[in-house]
């Protein structure tokens, strides 16, 4: 694992949500995907954000941390060979593939990689 990613954060009122984040905080959209659920907020210099989840689009959603990895396939198939379990196969995003799972505890974690960058 090469870095963070991005932190997801689930909520229940995006509107309110985006106006905590954004107003009281005072950290500036990266960018806002209302149709999706995705509103992101960047946080200094750092690639990584924040990402707040509407959970009325994403029921599933958990907060998570997810982390860059060179190959989201080849991390996945090196994990799950250590017994750890994935919510789902691999999935394509807009910078390239990611997945999630849950530690023994719960926790939920992802990878991310930019594959669709390299192209």
């Amino acid at each position: 694992m090469k870095n963070y990613d991005n932190f997801f954060v689930p909520t229940n009122n995006p509107e309110e949500a985006k106006r905590f984040y954004h107003e009281v905080l005072g950290l500036p959209v990266k960018f806002d995907f209302e149709k999706a659920g995705l509103t992101a907020f960047k946080v200094g210099d750092q690639e990584a954000a924040i990402i707040l989840q509407d959970i009325t689009k994403h029921p599933d959603t958990k907060p998570a941390i997810l982390f860059v990895v060179d190959d989201v396939n080849a991390t996945y198939q090196e994990l799950k060979a250590k017994g750890v379990r994935f919510l789902s196969e691999p999935y394509e995003i807009y910078t390239g593939l990611a997945i999630q799972f849950e530690d023994p505890f719960g926790n939920r974690l992802g990878l991310t990689d930019y594959s669709k960058s390299k192209q």
